[in-house]
C-alpha cells in the first residue's frame, strides 16, 4: 500500500511541477509537463522530500543537474539556467507543500 501511495504522490508533484514551472526561452514559457521534465525533476526531487531536506541550494543542486538538451542536441544547458527566478520559487512552494503532506 505504501507503494502505491509514494507512486501516487509522485505523479502528483510531477503534475504539480509540469503545470506550474516552466522554462523560459525567448520569451516562450514551454512547462516542464510539455517538455517531459516534469517526471524526472519530480523523481529526483522526491527524496528530499521524504527526508525532510527540502532547502533552496539542495534544490538548485537537481536543478543544476538536469540537463536539458537544445538545438537537437547539438547544446546543454542546466535546467536551473532556462527557468527564471520565479519559477524556481513556485517550485519550492510545491515542494513545500508536499513536504507538509508527508
Amino acid at each position: 500500500m505504501a507503494k502505491t501511495n509514494t507512486t501516487e504522490l509522485l505523479e502528483a508533484l510531477a503534475a504539480d511541477i509540469g503545470e506550474n514551472v516552466y522554462m523560459d526561452i525567448a520569451k516562450w514559457h514551454l512547462y516542464l509537463s510539455d517538455a517531459h521534465l516534469s517526471t524526472p525533476l519530480a523523481e529526483q526531487l522526491y527524496p528530499l522530500l521524504t527526508s525532510n531536506s527540502v532547502d533552496e541550494s539542495r534544490v538548485q543542486q537537481v536543478l543544476s543537474s538536469i540537463p536539458v538538451k537544445l538545438g537537437g542536441g547539438r547544446r546543454e544547458l542546466p535546467l536551473i539556467d532556462l527557468l527564471p527566478m520565479q519559477c524556481q520559487v513556485l517550485l519550492m512552494d510545491v515542494l513545500e507543500k508536499y513536504q507538509d503532506q508527508l
